[in-house]
C-alpha cells in the first residue's frame, strides 16, 4: 500500500510538574488565571503529530510518505526518518521559518497544559498533493493528521476529488476549528480518530448527534485511554479493544499518534480492524513507558511476547509475519 501521511513536524519540549494542576485552580476565580508551575525536569525531544505517526509506522516496517512543511533546521529530524523508513522527499522546507515547537507540562496525574507554535508548519497550506501523487503513485490512504488547518481543509477536498481514502484525524486541532471545517474534513472519510474529549468536542461544534457524525464516517475509532479503543464500523459488531499492561506510565505525549501508526500499519497488512486496533494498543503502551514520542525501543520477539501477553497466542501469529523492526 501507498501510505501518505499529512501532518506537523515539531521539536516537543517536555516538562514535569510533581503536583496537580487543579490543586492551584480556584473555583470562581477562573476568568482570570496567571498561574505558573515549577517544574521537576525538561526533555527536548522530536515531535510534530505527522511525524510521529509516520516514525511509528516506519519502525513496524512500513514506509510512509511524509508530508509537511519543516524549518531550515530540519536536516538531523530528516536523517532520523530516513534511517527509521520514512519517506521525507516532499517534504516543503521554508527558507525563513523554523520547524514548529510544542511545549508542553504534565502533572502527577498525567492531566497536560500544553502550547503550540506552528513557524513553518503555517507553510503546508502551499503543499499541492497532485505533482506528490504523480511521483509516487496515487495513494491507497492518506491520514490527514493535525497540521496547518487551511492544509488540512485543501488535503482533504483533493481527496475527495482524487478518490483518495482518508484517515482523519484532526486531534488537538479541534480546538480551533470551526463546525463548518470539521464537517468538511471528516465527511466521507474511511477513517475517523477519535478520543473520547475530541468526540465530545466535535459533537458540540458541528451540533450533530453522536449517531449524524457516526454516519458521515465509514469507520470511526474512538480511544479510550486506560480502557483501550472502541472500533465501530457500519453494519459491523463494535469492537472494544484493552490496553496491554504498561511497566510504567512516563510521559502520555505523543501515545495517540503511536496508536494511531499501529493501526494504519495493520491496515497496510490486510489484518482485521481488532488486530488493527490491538497492534495501536501495544504500540501506544511502548509510548508511555517512555519519554518523548520517538523513544521507544524494541525487537521483533519482544514486541511479538508482549503481543501475545496481552492479546493471545493467535493474535500474535497473525502480526509476525509483517513485522520488520527498524529501531
Amino acid at each position: 500500500m501507498i501510505i501518505a501521511v499529512a501532518g506537523s513536524v515539531g521539536g516537543d519540549h517536555i516538562m514535569n510538574f510533581n503536583g496537580k494542576f487543579t490543586d492551584s485552580l480556584v473555583a470562581g476565580s477562573l476568568q482570570k488565571v496567571s498561574l505558573s508551575f515549577l517544574v521537576d525536569s525538561l526533555e527536548i525531544r522530536r515531535g510534530g503529530c505527522g511525524a510521529n505517526i509516520a516514525f511509528g509506522m516506519g519502525a513496524l516496517g512500513l514506509n510512509p510518505i511524509l508530508i509537511a512543511a519543516v524549518g531550515k533546521d530540519w536536516v538531523d529530524y530528516e536523517a532520523w526518518l530516513n534511517r527509521h523508513g520514512v519517506n521525507t522527499d516532499h517534504v516543503l522546507v521554508s527558507k525563513t521559518a523554523h520547524t514548529a515547537t510544542f511545549t508542553v507540562t504534565t502533572d502527577q496525574d498525567l492531566n497536560q497544559i500544553a502550547s503550540f507554535y506552528p513557524g513553518a508548519m503555517s507553510e503546508a497550506r502551499n503543499i499541492e498533493l497532485s505533482p506528490i501523487i504523480k511521483n509516487t503513485g496515487k495513494f491507497d490512504l492518506l491520514v490527514i493528521s493535525p497540521d496547518d488547518p487551511e492544509a488540512m481543509m485543501r488535503h482533504s477536498q483533493v481527496a475527495r476529488d482524487l478518490q483518495i481514502p482518508v484517515a482523519a484525524d484532526p486531534s488537538q486541532q479541534l480546538a480551533r476549528m470551526s463546525g463548518s471545517e470539521i464537517e468538511q474534513l471528516v465527511r466521507g472519510a474511511k477513517y475517523l480518530f477519535l478520543n473520547e474529549y475530541e468526540l465530545a468536542l466535535a459533537l458540540q461544534k458541528t451540533g450533530w448527534s453522536d449517531q449524524e457524525l457516526f454516519e458521515r464516517v465509514q469507520v470511526r475509532v474512538v480511544t479510550l485511554g486506560s480502557n483501550g479503543a472502541r472500533v465501530e464500523e457500519h453494519g459491523q459488531p463494535t469492537i472494544n479493544v484493552p490496553v496491554p499492561k504498561e511497566k510504567s506510565k512516563q510521559d502520555p505525549t505523543g501515545v495517540g499518534d503511536n496508536f494511531r501508526s499501529g493501526f494504519i500499519a495493520g491496515l497496510a497488512w490486510g489484518l482485521n480492524h481488532e488486530r488493527c486496533a490491538q497492534l495501536g494498543s501495544m504500540l501506544a503502551t511502548y509510548c508511555i513507558e517512555t519519554t518523548g514520542t520517538q523513544e521507544y525501543r524494541f525487537t521483533k520477539s519482544e514486541f511479538i511476547a508482549r503481543f501475545e501477553s496481552a492479546y493471545g497466542k493467535s493474535a500474535a501469529q497473525e502480526i509476525e509475519p509483517h513485522l520488520n523492526v527498524r529501531i
